[in-house]
This record gives structure tokens, sequence and C-alpha cells, in this order.
């Protein structure tokens, strides 16, 4: 079987991270600044009807198709080649340990024979691919290896959309892979670049939290929980009698009706909180570690006002909305501010956009 299945290999080009979410299609487009920097050049956010995508899965083609074509309109670039991501429910990953001393062509058969252990599908189901992370600490001549494997129906919806508004896929990564990239760059905003601190990013999805949590760019533990913004979206929908679009315009409105902020967004902000603090601990019973330094939020989900608040005085951690372009120019076009509150919604499409630079 041919290994096609391009997460780890993208081509030097102009490149767009595309990310499409269960509720929007969001673009980035970073351009070289120079001296290792980078510059945000352009990004859209385009909402998408309601169930067009459900639990990661694309069940609404020409919806999604053409919300892409909107958001790709919207960026105004003429870049077509695009870098996506399926959600990391959809991919086996698997870290193996191969002879450091073979080559390509051998190490495609050894990852066939290992990928067969692993995967509960037949080969000819699935797309795979491998990258060499570096040879193995305990013994430098063998390799440690990553692999990563999904079904093919899974790729062929995300890479038909992104055709269907005439765009050009170049890369398929994973969202985790993706949202660690935009990590790494918040965290070196950190006191000391964030060297040696245990961090742990909340990433607030309509649906579900994921956390990760992280120290020195290493992933020390993952967990995910079953808690979104959507939680809040529905009760303004059931309470105001709106559209799942008005009431995500509420979310973020800077006047609200007068018992929107006891009613519900207290009580959303005081769940939320829990769901970390309830993560936290999973975290220490499940590891040798007892604190964390830091807390960055993101995802749809962390856009609500007071929530850095609401999250720092339960935990008592310090607690920041991440935001991975911090540390980067923008162009005259964007606004700033805007940016800065997008920001944590865009971790997925910014991990993406830097794939561009990938070596």
């Amino acid at each position: 079987m041919q290994i096609d299945f391009s997460i780890f290999n993208p081509k030097a080009r102009p490149l767009l991270g595309l990310d499409i979410s269960s509720t929007a299609v969001k673009l980035v487009e970073l351009v070289d600044n120079g001296k290792g920097t980078y510059r945000v050049e352009r990004y859209a956010i385009e909402s998408l009807p309601r169930d067009a995508v459900s639990d990661g899965n694309i069940t609404n083609l020409e919806s999604v198709a053409e919300t892409v074509r909107r958001a790709w309109k919207r960026l105004g670039t003429t870049t077509r080649y695009v870098a996506m991501a399926l959600p990391s429910s959809a991919v086996i990953t698997k870290k193996i340990v191969l002879p450091g001393d073979l080559r390509e062509q051998e190490m495609e058969i050894q990852v066939e024979s290992e990928a067969n252990q692993y995967i509960p599908f037949a080969l000819e189901e699935v797309n795979l691919d491998f990258q060499v992370i570096g040879p193995l600490p305990s013994n430098p001549e063998d390799v440690e290896v990553m692999i990563a494997a999904s079904r093919k129906e899974k790729i062929e919806d995300r890479v038909a959309c992104a055709e269907a508004a005439d765009l050009q896929p170049v890369v398929m990564d994973v969202e985790s892979f993706a949202t660690q990239s935009a990590l790494n760059e918040v965290v070196r905003q950190l006191p000391n670049n964030g060297v040696d601190a245990v961090v742990v990013l909340a990433d607030i999805g309509a649906n579900t939290a994921r956390f990760t949590f992280t120290r020195n760019d290493e992933v020390l533990y993952t967990r995910e929980q079953a808690f979104g913004g959507g939680q809040l979206t529905r009760d303004i929908m059931r309470v105001y009698g709106m559209s799942a679009e008005e009431a995500e315009a509420l979310k973020r409105a800077e006047s609200t009706p007068d018992n929107y902020d006891s009613e519900l967004q207290q009580p959303y902000l005081e769940a939320l909180a829990l769901e970390v603090s309830r993560a936290l601990q999973f975290f220490y019973t499940s590891t040798a570690y007892t604190q964390v330094n830091y807390i960055l939020l993101a995802g749809g989900g962390s856009l609500i006002a007071g929530i850095e608040a609401a999250v720092s005085s339960r935990t008592q951690i310090e607690t920041f909305r991440a935001n991975p372009f911090a540390g980067m120019a923008t162009s005259a076009k964007i606004k700033s501010k805007r940016l800065q509150e997008d920001a944590p919604a865009l971790m997925v499409a910014c991990g993406l956009a830097l794939r561009r630079f990938d070596q």
C-alpha cells in the first residue's frame, strides 16, 4: 500500500490554515516577517449552518463547501493551497521503535507491518503516514517513529469540501498536532519563555472540552470531557427563543438582556471552571505532578467575558486566553483588537498555517 497520508510533509509554498470545526470555518494566512518571525497577513471566520458538521464528521458537504468558499472570498487572498486537519478522534496515532539504519523504503515496509497490529481496519481502507521523531534516548541506534492512520473516507470528505471551494489541500494534519504547534507559540510568551512550566491548554469546543497538559513541548497528559460552549448557546435559544446564529452573536455582544448575566452566563462560567478543576484533579491523580503553573483557554467556548477570572478564582492558578499571534506582527488590514478577541478560537487554523514554515 502506498503511504500517501501527508500529515508530516508539506512542500514549501504559500499555504493557508483551514480549520473546519463544528460551528465555523476558520482561515489563517501567515507570512515570513524575517529573522525567524511571522506576520499575520489575513484571517477569516465564517459560521457554519447548524449540524453541517457533527461530532467531527461532515454531514452536509454542500453547506460546508459553500461556507469555505465564502470564508476564502472574505480572506481576499490569491493563495489556494490549504493545510487541513482531521479531528483527533478520527486518527489513530502510535509511537514505535525501529532500527535507525533503515532506508526509507525499508522503513515504510516496517511501518505497514507494525500498523497492522494497531489499526482495527484493513490497510486498504486507511491512509497511513509516519515521521521519524529522533534517536531513542535509551538506545541511540534505534529511532522513535510516529505512525498516524485514518479511514480514507474521513480524509476524502474534507478534501472534497476544499476542492468544491476551488482550494487545493496539500497537507492533512491532526487537530491535536496543529493545536500543539500554536500552543508552542503561546508558551513562548510566558515568563522565562515557559521553560519548565507545567501548562494546561483547555480547548473548549461546542460540545467537548479537551485538556492538554504540557511541559517543555512534551505532552504529559490529555483528557476530553463532555462539556462545551454549545451548552450556553442552547440555553440562550431556549430562554430567548433565538436561532443558533442569534444565540452565538449574543454570547459576544456588549449589550445583553438584564437577566442574561445572572441566569445564563454566570452559571455557564461556574460549570466551565468546575470542568477545568476536575481535569486538574485527574491530571494530579494520573501523573507524578502536583502543580500546574498556567491555564490557557482556547476554542470558541472560551470567548465569554469573565472566563479568565472565573477559572482563576476556582483553581487559584494564573489563567489567560491563549493568543498564538501575540508574538507576531500583523498586517495593516487586520484589526488588532478583533484578532485578540478571536485568537483563542483560531488555535487549529494558526497551527495549520504554521505548516508553511516546516523544514
